[in-house]
């Protein structure tokens, strides 16, 4: 059976927080850390966090849908950010930080409300669920320099203080959807 690959597009704070944790996720191909949702062709890193473009910090996920699903991959996103916070997560400010969920198709939308809405059921957060719901827009790349950023800086003290309490958040609640070693 020939496998294909689908494409997810998510919102839900730093995309160094994303990227560490949607990596070690089994099915999952590829990663890109990058910008939607804005109003400015071509943003910088340092224009977006500024919070002026209208851009969120997005990570673009491609996944094996034999192997995990887009409900899946959410439930992973739900578990891993605060869907509850506008334009914040934690110490991050700004609409650059949203919870948003920007889908690819019809299918995505459909899943994306429905799991939105079981989210809000479980009574998981003590607060409603805020994250945003929209169409796909063009997906702006994020520089080089933030490829890999955790796993290449895991020293630097954002990466120790808010990186590492998420990715191992992950692996103690998602320990079965962990990724394979290499090699």
């Amino acid at each position: 059976m020939e496998s294909r690959t689908e494409m997810a597009t998510l919102a839900g704070g730093c995309f160094w927080c994303l990227e560490a944790v949607y990596e070690l996720l089994s099915g999952v191909e590829s990663v890109k850390s990058g910008y939607m949702g804005g109003h400015v062709d071509g943003p910088t890193y340092e224009q977006v966090c500024t919070g002026g473009t209208g851009h969120a910090e997005v990570l673009q996920v491609a996944y094996d849908p034999a192997i995990i699903s887009f409900p899946d991959i959410l439930d992973v996103f739900f578990t891993i950010h605060d869907p509850t916070t506008k334009n914040r997560q934690g110490a991050d400010v700004g609409s650059q930080y949203r919870s948003a969920i920007f889908y690819h198709d019809e299918q995505q939308r459909m899943d994306a409300y429905t799991k939105i809405a079981e989210v809000g059921r479980e009574g998981i957060w003590n607060d409603p669920i805020v994250t945003e719901l929209a169409p796909l827009g063009e997906f702006y790349p994020a520089e080089t320099v933030h490829d890999e950023y955790f796993r290449n800086n895991p020293n630097q003290p954002y990466c120790q203080a808010v990186v590492a309490p998420k990715v191992a958040k992950f692996r103690k609640q998602h320990l079965d959807r962990l990724r394979a070693p290499a090699g």
